[in-house]
């Protein structure tokens, strides 16, 4: 009997591990966002990660996503100071004063960008593209908690910069496709 070639089979990038880390990176990393609510979501994930694992999140979610109003941003720009109280005291979700403050403000943020731009997403688009230094800045003009790391991962996710996953992860060939911002931006070297 003839042995067959070992052929190797394509791997998912290795950061990824765990049944909620797999199907993240698998159904959600880099893949390209259009709507308001899920780019909320994704920048108070990360803003709410800030010193924390990935994984840790990722538990959390489900319950971010009801107490935070489904990640509407119209409704989180309502809240007050008696909001933001309760949520300092559910343990579902990080109660981090800081970073609660920033999500209230982002959705403000991101209202008034709704008013000038017609949406979050058309405010990033009309920015891109650009390199991280500059994007951070951007985002420290206009969003709390949004350091370089947070902006970086946030525009990754999202398929703004590069890097989301290794040219030989399977996720890598099906994301190009969907034409992510980074693929279709001239690149800033030149090449």
């Amino acid at each position: 009997m003839m042995a067959m070639p070992n052929q190797s089979l394509p791997v998912r990038c290795g950061w990824a591990s765990g049944e909620l880390m797999i199907r993240y990176h698998d159904e959600e990393w880099g893949v390209p966002v259009h709507d308001d609510r899920t780019l909320f979501e994704f920048l108070i994930l990360e803003g709410a990660q800030a010193g924390l694992s990935w994984n840790t999140i990722l538990n959390k979610r489900e319950h971010y996503l009801q107490a935070f109003d489904r990640f509407d941003p119209q409704h989180v720009a309502r809240y007050n100071r008696r909001k933001m109280e309760r949520l300092l005291r559910d343990p579902g979700i990080v109660r981090n004063r800081l970073k609660i403050a920033a999500v209230i403000h982002n959705a403000r943020r991101i209202q008034e960008l709704r008013q000038s731009h017609g949406s979050f997403h058309a405010w990033l688009e009309a920015h891109h593209p650009r390199p991280l230094e500059e994007w951070t800045r951007l985002f420290r003009q206009n969003f709390r908690f949004t350091g370089g790391l947070i902006v970086n991962e946030f525009l990754m996710s999202l398929g703004y910069l590069p890097g989301a996953h290794e040219p030989d992860c399977p996720v890598y060939r099906r994301i190009l496709p969907l034409a992510p911002p980074w693929a279709r931006a001239p690149r800033a070297d030149g090449e």
